[in-house]
């Protein structure tokens, strides 16, 4: 009989720049960590309504993930895997392109930020470079994004993907949560 997950956190975000929140769990699994999440917002006009999650193991490297609902009129069912020679499948389906990576990052969600941060677990001062398997938003490709996570604070950091030209500061909380993410996403209790 297996134990069940831990409660550490819960975080709702609210969106800055489009009408939009976002409600995550933060749990301590018998064997890592799993994020469970819901999003609504808008995009482009459209309604989106999201579920996802995130398996990681006790280092904060990503299992597996699941994202579900819908953008507009569009159905949403994905399921993402990374085995242990970190190669990924999207529904079952080989990525060669993101095989390297170790991250996922969801492009509608500030909750993937905690895992490199998390995983790197760097000083103040210091900096990470990451390839992550990024979930692209609202296309929902898979591929990879190059970021740079540099830690300015004990809970402020400097990110950076795109080579540099995507720039934001996120503060964090105790647990490496994001509590504002640049001009986008603010947490409703920080």
């Amino acid at each position: 009989m297996s134990a069940s997950p831990t409660l550490v956190r819960t975080v709702c975000w609210r969106r800055l720049d489009v009408p939009g929140h976002e409600s995550v769990r933060l749990l301590r699994t018998i064997d890592g960590w799993r994020l469970e999440g819901s999003v609504a917002l808008r995009h482009d006009g459209d309604a989106v309504a999201l579920r996802h999650t995130v398996d990681c193991d006790a280092a904060w490297r990503t299992r597996a993930g699941t994202v579900q609902g819908r953008i507009g009129a569009r159905d949403v069912e994905l399921a993402l895997a990374r085995d242990a020679d970190d190669r990924w499948t999207l529904n079952g389906v080989r990525c060669p392109a993101v095989d390297g990576c170790v991250d996922v990052d969801y492009g509608f969600s500030p909750s993937t930020n905690l895992l490199p941060i998390r995983r790197l677990a760097l000083a103040v001062g210091e900096a990470g470079p990451v390839r992550t398997a990024w979930l692209r938003f609202p296309e929902l490709t898979l591929e990879v994004l190059s970021q740079t996570y540099t830690r300015t604070a004990e809970r402020t950091w400097a990110f950076a993907s795109g080579g540099g030209a995507f720039r934001a500061t996120l503060d964090v909380d105790a647990h490496g949560l994001v509590t504002r993410y640049g001009d986008r996403w603010v947490a409703e209790d920080a």
